[in-house]
């Protein structure tokens, strides 16, 4: 459907500052301070608890979308730097700012935040599984011989490190700040996520900034794929919640958890010179990801910000 249109993009190198990881790691950190804000202690022992929510979240997340991604690749035959794309971007965990958009949709916080944790543990297994299996199957069908099939190493110690940063020290900080000062945290949890917003996206503009010639070139090329591909990741978690008759507030939070992916870890290792050096239909996807998925999962969120949960 795609392939001959698009296969010049598995030719085109990108450029990245590495910096821009490191203020995306900030940014992101500031946002998981603003959610824990709103987080209590003894709402995680639900969780534990009742583990069934979190079972089918990762089940969605690291099982069924990988799998549903190959269906929709066999379906749209784009080029092999965007079918990849598409795979790797499936494969990673779900972003940090799916907890921030599941606050906003009034739902399981806790869980949210549960799932990004034992995503972010399992991916050092299931991404580079996933990558390599799904994308062995999608090489095997098409025998394209294109030798864009490599192993991914992930570093353990950086993974964990970057789940520190992003997660556990804003999470301790957030939950401690709200425990001392309930007080000053009441006035300033909206601003905060206001805030959060805001600075997400002006660093997803300044992102763009090195590659703007680019994008604005072939953005029109790949939009439509990347938009049903992040529509089958939100129903991908809605579904799974529902034929498993989850409570509506763990719907939502599946179903974002799901459709919010870690395109920044895709996108870390697609500029990894060891890896794909920047491949240009690989980063187009994971970067057009980027965008989108927070426009979509905003736009979800704040729908059902107004929707009670009954």
């Amino acid at each position: 459907m795609f392939a001959q249109s698009l296969d010049f993009l598995d030719e085109i190198r990108l450029n990245f500052n590495p910096q821009g990881l490191f203020f995306l790691n900030i940014t992101l950190a500031f946002v998981m301070f603003g959610v824990a804000l709103e987080l209590k202690t003894e709402r995680f022992k639900k969780v534990f608890l009742n583990p069934k929510p979190a079972i089918v979240g990762i089940t969605a997340q690291f099982i069924i979308l990988p799998l549903l991604t190959l269906g929709l690749v066999l379906a749209l035959n784009p080029a092999p730097s965007i079918a990849l794309g598409m795979i790797l971007v499936a494969a990673c965990p779900g972003g940090n700012i799916s907890n921030f958009m599941t606050s906003l949709a009034k739902g399981n916080t806790e869980l949210s935040v549960t799932l990004t944790a034992v995503a972010d543990f399992s991916a050092l297994v299931m991404t580079p599984f996933n990558f390599a299996f799904w994308g062995a199957v999608y090489a095997a069908i098409y025998s394209k011989g294109s030798g864009l099939i490599i192993p991914i190493e992930i570093d353990p110690v950086e993974m964990f490190k970057t789940m520190i940063i992003l997660l556990g020290i804003p999470l301790t900080i957030g939950m401690l700040f709200a425990y001392k000062f309930p007080k000053v945290t009441s006035k300033i949890v909206k601003p905060i996520k206001i805030a959060s917003i805001v600075i997400f996206a002006a660093y997803v503009i300044a992102a763009l900034s090195l590659n703007w010639g680019y994008f604005l070139k072939y953005v029109h090329l790949i939009f439509l794929i990347v938009l049903i591909h992040n529509a089958l990741a939100l129903t991908t978690g809605f579904s799974l919640a529902k034929i498993f008759k989850l409570s509506r507030n763990n719907i939502r939070t599946i179903t974002i958890e799901t459709g919010i992916q870690n395109s920044g870890l895709a996108l870390v290792l697609i500029f990894n010179p060891k890896l794909f050096n920047g491949l240009g239909g690989m980063a187009f996807i994971a970067a057009l990801w980027g965008i989108w998925h927070i426009i979509s999962g905003l736009g979800i969120a704040a729908y059902w910000s107004r929707k009670p949960i009954l």
